[in-house]
């Protein structure tokens, strides 16, 4: 089942691979080393040329082990992580830089990347239940703890649809992330979700404009909704946020 294992820091940290429509999907769950019975589970979705275990999402769901015992389940998102080469990766952390940093010429907006981005998301949604299926088929995750999910940028982009359409999925954190113009399809996603969000934005984000972004959290129809506003780039979320998403999902999935 578990194609590689490792003990980190009393956690343990197993990775397998589903199929999902004939692709191959790596994933990664984190849980406390000595983890039997079910229990709460957390799903991180990374952002745009990222992968399954990079460093923010592992220490955190290595945290939340220690401190909660909560499972955390990460994938690795369609055309990231070890779904291509590392060539292919490295184009693609450059081309995100650009963005992310305001260097590229590429508008906001562009509607080609508008399309990819629909597109990863409609594929990553099926490979994020199908994952979240087998998770809970392991003993030590189990289908009786609450879920949160948990993703920025692109992990919000693929997180609004996945919310939408997953009722397992109990509170979420989101953010880095607009209303798309003219994108009816995530625009009806947004209004379908009603569970608890918290969301954190970048005032200066050269990917995300403010109205965008302003808009994108008005149409939660979530009674229970709260944005956090700070100034910088898209890359400069405050350390202290950890800490906002850790007691949003203590208070939500409890402890």
């Amino acid at each position: 089942m578990f194609e590689k294992e490792k003990l980190i820091k009393g956690v343990q940290q197993r990775e397998f691979t589903i199929t999902v429509a004939g692709d191959n999907v790596p994933c990664v769950i984190w849980a406390p080393e000595d983890a039997s019975g079910p229990r709460n589970l957390l799903l991180m979705g990374h952002g745009g040329s990222q992968h399954k275990k990079i460093l923010g999402i592992r220490r955190r769901a290595i945290d939340y082990a220690n401190k909660y015992g909560w499972a955390t389940l990460a994938i690795d998102a369609p055309g990231h992580g070890d779904r291509i080469t590392r060539e292919a990766a490295a184009l693609l952390m450059a081309e995100v830089g650009a963005r992310v940093t305001g260097q590229s010429s590429e508008p906001v907006n562009d509607p080609q990347r508008m399309k990819v981005m629909a597109k990863r998301s409609e594929q990553a949604v099926p490979e994020w239940q199908a994952a979240l299926d087998a998770v809970q088929q392991f003993d030590f995750v189990g289908d009786t703890g609450m879920i949160g999910y948990w993703g920025v940028s692109m992990g919000t982009a693929i997180g609004v649809p996945l919310l939408a359409a997953e009722p397992r999925i109990s509170c979420a954190v989101l953010g880095l992330a607009g209303m798309r113009e003219g994108d009816s399809v995530f625009r009806k996603a947004a209004e379908a979700i009603h569970i608890p969000v918290q969301f954190v934005f970048q005032w200066e984000d050269a990917v995300a404009p403010r109205q965008a972004g302003i808009e994108l959290f008005n149409a939660f129809a979530s009674v229970a909704k709260t944005m956090h506003i700070n100034p910088g780039g898209h890359v400069d979320i405050p350390d202290f946020e950890s800490h906002a998403w850790e007691s949003f999902y203590v208070r939500h999935l409890g402890a």
